[in-house]
C-alpha cells in the first residue's frame, strides 16, 4: 500500500509539474492546453507503446512447441499469480534482459533475450518471468508508461516554454515587472530535471514491489536473487542497445550502467534489491 499511496503521489507531482508550465505559457488557457495534450500523450502510450516497444527490440512471439519449457513456466507462474496466460516473446539478444508489456493483463506480454535464456537455470529464469508477471499483476506497464510519457510531455513543453521565452511568450500572462519571463525561463530548466527525478522514483517504487511480489509468485525470493546477481555480471560484459525511454521496462537497466549518479537510475541498485529480496 505504501508503495502505491508514493506512485499515486508522484504521478500526481509529473501532472501538476505539467499544468504549472502550462500556467506560465499562457494563464489558465495555457494550463488546460497542457494538460489535454498530456492526456493524448497518455492515451497514445496506452494503446500503441507495447507494440512499438516490441517492435524497437525485435521481440518474436514463440509458440509453445518452439519453446515448451519457456512456455511451461509462465504459464505456471501465471495461475499462481491468477493472470490469463500472456504471449511469450524472444528477443535476439546476447545480453541478457527481459521485460513485460501490454496495455493490461488480458493483453499482457513477457519478453526474454536469448542471452538469458543461456545465462540463467530453471530457477534463476523463474524468479525474472515471476518478477515481470508482478508487473502485469499490479498494472505497472500503465503507470510506467504514463510516467514515461508524462515526463516526455514536460520536456517537450519546457522546450516550447524556452523558445516561447526567447520571443516574449505567447501572451498569455501581462507580466509588467518581467516577474513571468523569469518564472518561465527557470521552469523551463527546473521541470525537466524535476520530471526525470519523479519518473525515475516510480520506476524504483515498482521494481522492488515486483521484486518481493515475483518472488511470492516463485515461491523463493533465491531464483530472482541469483538472476539479478548473474544479470547484473553478464550485462557488464554483453551491454544491451537500449533507448533510454524505455530502460524502466527492463528487469535490469539495460543502459551501459555508466549514469553520473544512482538518482538517475530506472533501477534501485542490485545490491539493495538483493538484500531486500534475501533480507541480508
Amino acid at each position: 500500500m505504501g508503495n502505491s499511496i508514493r506512485t499515486g503521489i508522484l504521478l500526481a507531482g509529473l501532472t501538476v509539474l505539467v499544468m504549472i508550465i502550462g500556467n506560465l505559457l499562457g494563464g489558465r488557457q495555457g494550463m488546460i492546453i497542457a494538460f489535454f495534450f498530456a492526456v493524448i500523450m497518455n492515451f497514445g502510450s496506452y494503446w500503441f507503446s507495447d507494440k512499438i516497444v516490441l517492435k524497437i527490440y525485435r521481440a518474436r512471439p514463440v509458440s509453445e512447441a518452439e519453446a515448451p519449457e519457456l512456455h511451461r513456466m509462465v504459464r505456471q507462474l501465471a495461475q499462481q499469480a491468477g493472470l490469463p496466460m500472456p504471449k511469450v516473446c524472444i528477443m535476439p539478444s546476447e545480453s541478457p534482459n527481459a521485460f513485460a508489456t501490454g496495455r493490461n493483463p488480458q493483453h499482457a506480454v513477457v519478453a526474454v533475450t536469448q542471452g538469458i535464456m543461456r545465462l540463467l537455470d530453471e530457477k534463476e529464469l523463474k524468479g525474472v518471468l515471476a518478477h515481470e508477471l508482478a508487473h502485469v499483476k499490479h498494472r505497472d506497464i500503465l503507470i510506467g508508461s504514463i510516467a514515461a510519457t508524462m515526463a516526455g510531455a514536460i520536456m517537450m513543453i519546457a522546450s516550447m516554454a524556452r523558445w516561447a521565452a526567447l520571443f516574449g511568450g505567447f501572451g498569455g500572462r501581462d507580466d509588467d515587472d518581467g516577474g513571468g519571463m523569469i518564472g518561465l525561463i527557470a521552469m523551463s530548466i527546473i521541470a525537466p530535471i524535476a520530471a526525470m527525478l519523479i519518473q525515475m522514483a516510480i520506476s524504483r517504487s515498482r521494481e522492488y514491489a515486483a521484486d518481493a511480489a515475483g518472488a511470492s509468485f516463485a515461491g523463493s525470493p533465491y531464483g530472482l536473487a541469483g538472476a539479478l546477481q548473474k544479470i547484473s555480471s553478464a550485462s557488464r560484459q554483453i551491454p544491451m542497445k537500449a533507448e533510454p525511454a524505455t530502460a524502466h521496462m527492463f528487469i535490469m537497466n539495460p543502459l551501459s550502467g555508466k549514469s553520473l549518479m544512482s538518482l538517475f537510475s530506472t533501477h534501485p541498485p542490485v545490491e539493495k534489491r538483493i538484500e531486500k529480496l534475501t533480507g541480508r
